[in-house]
């Protein structure tokens, strides 16, 4: 099955064929750095990241850029406020992005363009679209003419008429239409501005990102991705200006990621709903947010609220303690050995086939929850003949490998599953002890107290010791080689 890719501007799934195979252009909008991003604005980098490692899955060698928005009027503004250039607002937001990006563990980009470092490549774009007649100068402004470009409104969808006959823009009577936009805005007392053919000032926001494609990846690219805010104006007009400067199509694919709620709701200041990713990790492992972003597909609204996080927490925990059982049975000299043989017996089959699930789920524009139903099926058929304490086998050995093998693969494929079991599963447990202001030390010393009666027979005092420990929140469960406990969680 070949991939199949839902494109925004087809509004069709189409099979994905680069312009010159093996070779994929993508680039995905990234921040105006002048502020902490919340959990929202991390869904794409999460997302984008399985995209270019799936695409190089399937043999395909993947440029990947996403830039930084470094001159904006929020930056502007909060440089004021704080009576600073707007340089250090942005780089201080940058370097706060990247420790974020950094937290979640994901693959560096290719490419991380600034604004500022391609100001020359933006002049000369809209000196372009200046000789083409597609735009005008007025008053130290350039901006772009709609009505030369007759395909504007074909990402969108929109009418053009219907846009005029109903715009709220503010009056400008140096605007031929009220649909035209700045390429270039004259300065302004007190912001920062760069020298240009038509006076000093600083771009607009939509010819920064043709600029920086146009620069890094000449006038064609073949994916260009973005949240589906984006799709109009700025990608609308992305698309204007590119291929009216190029007479080219601009990108082959578009891909646009929807939109996280907070608990069903529009997160917001207002509402005291917006959360920063900063502060999320500080209560939660990065895993669960991932866990969080691929659980939904990309195109749905992800709700984004603590029945999210417990879900998380409950299916993460039923992966990892899958895994920690099958590392169990594994020393560095079985891993090595079973890296060399195929699975023993029937397991074959059923490894065979839950990848092939994975792979037509990825297949079919990154279908991940059919991945997850997949996951969770081969997970409980593993459970249900892999337990601990079990006599050890070559055929229970390699069930156990090549479960982890599945696991592993597409771990690193969406940036999951990277933590040891038992270490993720430990910190996740601390996590929860906290919450319920209990103490490692004082658990481990209930359940050995409670192991030690049975030991010597009295399994009414166990039992109680039992039920106290539920009652607490904890799961012991007994083995031959002794107990073994966690943290319950909340049912799925």
């Amino acid at each position: 099955m070949s991939l199949r890719i839902y494109n925004s501007l087809t509004r069709t799934k189409e099979n994905f064929i680069p312009r010159n195979f093996p070779e994929v252009k993508m680039y995905v909008c990234g921040p105006t750095v002048y502020n902490f991003l919340h959990v929202g604005n991390f869904r794409n980098p999460v997302f984008f990241n399985l995209v270019r490692n799936w695409l190089e899955h399937l043999g395909y060698k993947v440029r990947f850029a996403v830039n930084f928005t470094d001159i904006d009027d929020r930056i502007i503004e909060k440089a004021h406020q704080e009576g600073v250039d707007s340089e250090v607002i942005s780089e201080r937001y940058i370097a706060e992005f990247k420790s974020d990006f950094s937290a979640l563990g994901l693959r560096p980009h290719d490419a991380n363009p600034k604004v500022t470092e391609h100001l020359n490549a933006i002049t000369e774009l809209i000196q372009n679209l200046i000789a083409k007649n597609r735009a005008y100068v007025a008053n130290g402004d350039v901006n772009y003419s709609i009505k030369e470009f007759p395909n504007y409104g074909k990402l969108s969808g929109r009418n053009v008429e219907e846009l005029v006959a109903g715009a709220r823009v503010e009056v400008n009577e140096h605007k031929q239409n009220p649909l035209d936009f700045a390429l270039w805005k004259a300065t302004k007392p007190g912001e920062p501005h760069w020298n240009s053919p038509w006076g000093e000032g600083r771009p607009g926001w939509h010819i920064e990102c043709s600029a920086m494609v146009k620069s890094i990846f000449g006038d064609q690219i073949d994916i260009h991705g973005g949240g589906t805010d984006l799709i109009f104006p700025h990608h609308e007009n992305e698309i204007a200006q590119s291929e009216g400067c190029t007479e080219k199509v601009y990108s082959k694919f578009w891909m646009h990621v929807n939109m996280l709620n907070v608990s069903g709701m529009k997160m917001s200041k207002s509402l005291g709903n917006f959360i920063t990713l900063r502060d999320f990790l500080k209560d939660n492992h990065p895993e669960v947010y991932k866990w969080m972003i691929l659980s939904v597909h990309y195109r749905s609204v992800s709700d984004f609220g603590p029945e999210g996080v417990d879900r998380a927490i409950v299916s993460l925990a039923r992966i990892y303690s899958a895994m920690a059982v099958a590392e169990s049975y594994l020393s560095n000299e079985n891993l090595e050995k079973w890296q060399k043989l195929p699975p023993v017996g029937p397991w074959n089959k059923e490894y065979d086939q839950c990848w092939r699930h994975i792979e037509e789920a990825l297949n079919d524009d990154f279908n991940t929850p059919e991945c997850w139903a997949a996951l969770f099926e081969f997970i409980r058929l593993f459970n249900s003949q892999v337990r601990r304490g079990m006599k050890d086998s070559e055929e229970l050995q390699s069930k156990c490998y090549w479960f982890l093998n599945i696991l592993r693969r597409l771990g690193a494929l969406m940036s999951l599953f990277q933590e040891p079991p038992a270490i993720f599963l430990k910190t996740m447990d601390d996590r929860l002890l906290a919450q319920k202001n209990l103490k490692r030390e004082d658990i481990d010393r209930l359940v050995e107290q409670r192991w030690s009666i049975r030991k010597a027979g009295d399994y009414q005092k166990a039992d109680e010791l039992r039920a106290q420990l539920t009652e607490m929140g904890i799961a012991v469960m007994d083995t031959s080689e002794g107990p073994f406990w966690e943290v319950q969680k909340k049912s799925s």
